[in-house]
């Protein structure tokens, strides 16, 4: 999968949640998408942002396969982390 990766944000969560990493990607099939990646494997939300901004948050309708994007998701973070360290 290409995507191209245009934002990329680290959340805390407060003081008490998990924290989590936000993407906005473009994915050439799907169009302009948010991503919410958890740290733990598996636990990845995507949704398609014209879909978020018209309100749209229903399953089957605004749902997208995380397990799909979550590795070039994470590459991404990886990267961000890498370069932050050097």
């Amino acid at each position: 999968m290409k995507l191209r990766i245009e934002q990329l944000q680290h959340h805390r969560n407060g003081v008490g949640g998990a924290p989590f990493d936000v993407l906005i990607f473009r994915d050439p099939g799907a169009g302009r998408m948010l991503g919410i990646v958890f740290p733990e494997p598996g636990h990845v939300a995507v949704f398609h942002l014209e879909k978020l901004a018209l309100g749209n948050i229903a399953f089957g309708v605004n749902s997208w396969r995380g397990d799909h994007y979550e590795p070039d998701l994470r590459k991404a973070i990886q990267r961000r982390d890498e370069e932050a360290q050097s």
